[in-house]
C-alpha cells in the first residue's frame, strides 16, 4: 500500500478490525519509509461495475460518489453516518447482484430514492430534487405533498 504522506511502496499493518456495519475491514498503517499512520478500509467487490449515463457514456462505477451524493442530502438531517454507510453498501450489493457488468444511472437513483424514502423525508426530496431535476418551485410542491401524503394512514 502506498503511503498518502511520502508515497514509499510499503507498509506494516498494525491493528485490523470489521467495521461497524460489518462490511469491511479497516486497517491501520504504518509507511515503513516515513514513519506515518493511515488508515485503509479494505471492501469484497464482487465484480467491476460500469454505470451507463445519458447519452451513451460509460463510466466506472464509484462508491465514493454515490456515498458523497447520499451525505449531499442528509445533510444536517438526523441521520447517522453508520446508517447512510449501510444504505451504500446496500445499494452496491444489489448493484452487483444484478447479473449485469453494465448498469444505468437511473437504476442507481431509484435503488437511492428508495433507501432514502425509509431513511429521512427531508433526505429524500433533496435527493429527488436533484435526480428529477425540478426546475420550478411547484414542482417541489407537488413531489413533498405526494411524500407526505405516503405517510398518512
Amino acid at each position: 500500500m502506498r503511503c498518502p504522506f511520502c508515497g514509499h511502496e510499503d507498509s506494516q499493518v498494525k491493528d485490523s478490525r470489521p467495521t461497524e456495519d460489518g462490511a469491511a475491514i479497516r486497517r491501520r498503517r504504518q509507511c515503513e519509509g516515513c514513519a506515518a499512520r493511515f488508515t485503509t478500509f479494505e471492501r469484497i467487490q464482487l465484480r467491476e461495475l460500469v454505470v451507463l449515463k445519458s447519452e451513451d457514456k460509460k463510466e466506472p462505477f464509484e462508491r465514493e460518489k454515490l456515498l458523497r451524493s447520499i451525505e449531499i442530502a442528509a445533510r444536517k438531517r438526523p441521520i447517522e453516518p453508520v446508517q447512510i454507510e449501510r444504505l451504500v453498501s446496500g445499494i452496491q450489493r444489489q448493484l452487483e447482484t444484478l447479473g449485469d457488468a453494465e448498469v444505468s444511472s437511473k437504476k442507481i437513483g431509484e435503488l437511492v430514492m428508495d433507501g432514502l424514502k425509509g431513511l429521512d423525508s427531508v433526505a429524500y426530496i433533496r435527493f429527488a430534487s436533484v435526480y428529477r431535476d425540478f426546475s420550478e418551485a411547484k414542482d417541489f410542491e407537488e413531489f413533498a405533498g405526494n411524500v407526505s401524503e405516503m405517510g398518512k394512514p
